[in-house]
């Protein structure tokens, strides 16, 4: 089979699986760390932020006037309500 390297391959999936654990130690310390409501906070920010990339995407192909202004006071309305990501 030409252009298929095992050893490529393999290196690969294994960076994918050591990824994958730093991830997954990452959520298991964040979860023994944080406190029910730092947990809340987060659950509840990373909603807003969800919407507002949904209400994002819809105003990037929305077309009515009326529309794009609701879709932009929702927008502004969450803006309101996101706390910036700790880093």
């Amino acid at each position: 089979m030409a252009g298929w390297d095992g050893d490529a391959l393999a290196e690969s999936m294994e960076q994918a699986l050591e990824r994958r654990q730093e991830a997954e130690d990452a959520r298991r310390e964040r979860k023994v760390t944080s406190t029910p409501e730092e947990r809340e906070r987060r659950a509840r920010d990373e909603s807003v932020r969800l919407s507002r990339a949904r209400l994002e995407a819809q105003l990037e192909s929305a077309t009515s006037p009326a529309h794009r202004a609701m879709l932009e006071r929702a927008l502004r309305s969450l803006g309101e309500d996101v706390e910036e990501p700790e880093t």
